[in-house]
This record gives structure tokens, sequence and C-alpha cells, in this order.
């Protein structure tokens, strides 16, 4: 069984159990090894209210490992829920490289309160990560690293590491007085040399390094091309600020590629898949307003040709509207569907709850921009009955979007076709078929 294949099944069989039966569940399955990141997307795959009871029951030295790996809306979705006390006990734990992934997307007053609660030398190298941009290697780095000076003896640099009580790292860098990088030396290599061995001897050859300067995208293909499953990274002074490793290069990869998949319908790779009806509906529904300025303009262009289709030119000058609003709805829930689906978070046991959540969306966003275009319309044409028919067919259609954004790519996969590539096409086609059929067929009974 594969590791989607596995999280599905995860999912699944929490899904089906009792509220009482969840946690347990959930918990046996990190007992048998289940990582943050997996728990992130089984939590995200559940319900605000299961999700944070889910969360709640969690051990707790993975609460903040979880909230981490987890999305931006999944983690405020839950961190919203929390009472006070336990809002400020889960701050509290915060470490540096958490609590910058954390503020890019919580209120100012909780960061505040955050960094008012975190240990000092957290807070200390959470103020270095800040001198770099978002985009800057420097700003991710992992800083927590063993470092020793270049010069020691093996027997010294034993006996630093048992006395700070170090985890045995993969490979320890070396450092001279000014904190300038020197090398690196593995572990393993220092276990087996002699103790009168110098540590600058054991340094390996032909290391390469990393500007902190980097963006994240150079970083990674850096990255792709060593033969290392760790880089040190340094500044424009050859100061040691951190590593990063093979881990963080596939989860930001990961993110840049959803972040371009979701740009396209105005979404990020931070949205959550049972986000608030409301929250969502106003974050789509800003997009669907910037579609409906274009398909406006193409509406203007249709109505230059009126003279030869003078007898139904209302008609036809609208129709695109109706079409590209359903359109772009419809491809809202197509793309947050292809991404749920790519992992294995829609199961039998939430597509229920999922359906449910996207119609409610579709009805706000279908009967806000129905009295919007409906107005326009109406203006535009001097037509109150011309305003309520378009109206009527926005409703119909961006509903009936978002029902086939969710029942289409189950469909496909079931089909064994590939919901990413077919998905758009036939979607398209349902809401110009149903868009038009609305339109036209509500203007023949009430308009000739």
């Amino acid at each position: 069984m594969s590791e989607f294949q596995e999280l599905s099944h995860h999912i699944q069989t929490i899904a089906r159990a009792d509220d009482e039966q969840q946690n347990q569940i959930l918990n046996e399955y990190i007992e048998e090894g289940l990582e943050a990141g997996s728990i992130a997307l089984i939590l995200e795959a559940f319900p605000i209210d299961d999700r944070v009871r889910l969360w709640r029951g969690l051990p707790l030295e993975l609460h903040i490992e979880v909230l981490t790996d987890a999305r931006a809306d999944v983690r405020n979705s839950i961190i919203s829920a929390l009472s006070e006390i336990e809002l400020k006990l889960t701050l509290a734990k915060l470490d540096n490289l958490s609590l910058i992934e954390w503020a890019d997307s919580l209120p100012d007053d909780i960061i505040s309160e955050a960094l008012s609660l975190i240990e000092k030398d957290e807070l200390e190298l959470y103020d270095l990560a800040n001198e770099y941009e978002d985009d800057e290697l420097g700003r991710w780095a992992e800083r927590k690293i063993v470092t020793l000076p270049f010069n020691l003896s093996v027997a010294r640099a034993t006996a630093l590491m048992e006395r700070y009580s170090y985890d045995a790292p993969q490979q320890i860098y070396l450092i001279n007085k000014r904190k300038q990088f020197r090398g690196v030396v593995s572990y393993i290599d220092l276990l087996r040399a002699d103790e009168s061995e110098r540590l600058k001897n054991l340094a390996c050859d032909n290391v390469v390094t990393l500007n902190a300067k980097l963006t994240l995208a150079e970083s990674i293909e850096a990255l792709e091309h060593s033969s290392s499953s760790t880089m040190p990274v340094i500044d424009d002074d050859q100061m040691l600020i951190g590593e990063v490793d093979w881990q963080f290069a596939l989860s930001t990869q990961r993110e840049i590629y959803e972040s371009r998949l979701m740009a396209g319908t105005g979404m990020d790779e931070g949205d959550d898949l049972f986000a608030p009806v409301i929250k969502s509906s106003q974050k789509r529904g800003v997009w669907l307003g910037i579609n409906l300025m274009t398909a406006i303009l193409a509406s203007i262009t249709i109505g230059l040709f009126e003279d030869v289709i003078a007898q139904v030119v209302a008609l036809a000058v609208l129709m695109p509207i109706v079409a590209s609003m359903g359109g772009i709805a419809g491809s809202q829930t197509l793309t947050l569907m292809v991404r749920a689906m790519a992992l294995n978070q829609i199961t039998v046991g939430n597509r229920w709850a999922l359906l449910k959540n996207e119609i409610g969306i579709g009805s706000i966003n279908g009967i806000l921009w129905a009295v919007i275009i409906g107005g326009l319309a109406g203006m535009w044409f001097q037509s109150g009955i011309l305003g309520a028919t378009i109206a009527l067919a926005i409703i119909v259609n961006i509903i009936t979007a978002a029902l086939f954004g969710v029942l289409i790519p189950i469909a496909l996969e079931k089909l064994k076709l590939d919901p990413a590539l077919a998905g758009s096409v036939i979607l398209t086609t349902v809401t110009d078929v149903v868009g038009f059929f609305a339109f036209l067929g509500t203007a023949s009974l009430v308009m000739l």
C-alpha cells in the first residue's frame, strides 16, 4: 500500500468511527509511526469541529509540529477555536522556525503574544531569521545545529558533546573563533577517529555551501543536484547561519507547485478543504468579481454587433457572463478537489460533508453575484424582467458548478481517468449547458 493509499485508509477508518473512538484510532496510528505531516493532512480532511477535537486528543508533544505542518487556514481554524489558556500554553511551546511559519498567517496580536511567551533562545533565533526576506534561504535555515571549533581534538570534541547532551547528529559543523564556516565532519567519522586527531583533518572534501541570500527556488535546485542530504548555509562573510536538508526542499517544492496550481483560480496553497462557508465565499467571491470584469468586456464586444442580432441582442450580449461565472466557480471547487484527491484526502466518509460545504459556498456566491449582475443588466437594458432572468441563471449555474465540481472528479476517478486533465473540460461543458439552458429557457417563458 502506497503512502497516499495508507493515508486515505486512515481518513476513511477515522471518519466511520464514533466521535469517542476517532481520537483513539488516530493515536493508535501515531503509535505505529504516523508522522506529523500525515497527521496534519488527516485533520484537514475533517470539518472544523471534528478537526479541533482530534487535535486536542493528540499527544501534547505533537501539537506544535502538527500545526506547523498544516496549511495556514487549517492551522488558523484550530487556533481560533482554542480557549485563552489553551492558546497561551500552545504559543509558549513554539520554536523559532514554527513561529516564522505561523507569522505570515496569524493576526498581529497573537504573534505579539507568542513573542512574549516563547523561550529567550528561540526569540533570538527568530530575530536572526527575520533579518532575511521571506523568499531568502536564510529565513528558513535550521539554526539548531552542532558546531565545534575546527582545531579541537576528537577527544575534546567527544567530551563537549557528552557534556551538552547533544543528540547524535548526521554531521558536525566546524567554525573558527569568528563563527566562520570551516568544514563539515561526519559524526560516524568522529566516532571512528583516533582521540588525538584534529577535527580539521577529518573534514569532508569539496563541501558545497549555500548563500543565505539565495532564493528558495535556487536553493531547491542546488539541493536537488547535491549528493548530500544536508547543506550548510552561510552569509557573505562566511559566517555559518545553519543548514537545510532534502525534506525542506521537498516541502518547499510542494508549496511552490500548489501555489501555482491554486493561483489560477484566485486561491492559494494554504486554503482549507473545509474552510468556513462565509470566509470561503468572500475569498472566492473576489476572484469571481475579477472574472466578471473580463466577462463584461466579452459581452460589450458582442454588443458591437447589435444590428446583426437585433431581435435577441440582450440575450446574446449577456450569455457569456452566465457561462463565465459558472465556469470560474466550478474551477475553484475542481482545483480544491484535485489537490485533495492527489493527497488521498477524499474518502466515502467525508464526501457528503464536503459536498454540503461547497454547495453552501456556491449558494452564497450565487445569490450575491446574481443581485449584482441582475441589477447591472436591468439598468443596462432598462428591463427588470431581463435582470431577474439573468439573476436566476447565475444562481442556478454557480450552485451547479459547485455540485459538479465535487461530483465530476469523484466520477472520473472511479472511471480511472485523471480529474486534473479531464475535469475542467467536462465541468466547463456542464456549466455552459446548464447556464445557457437556465438563461435562455427562462427568457423564452417570460420574455417572448
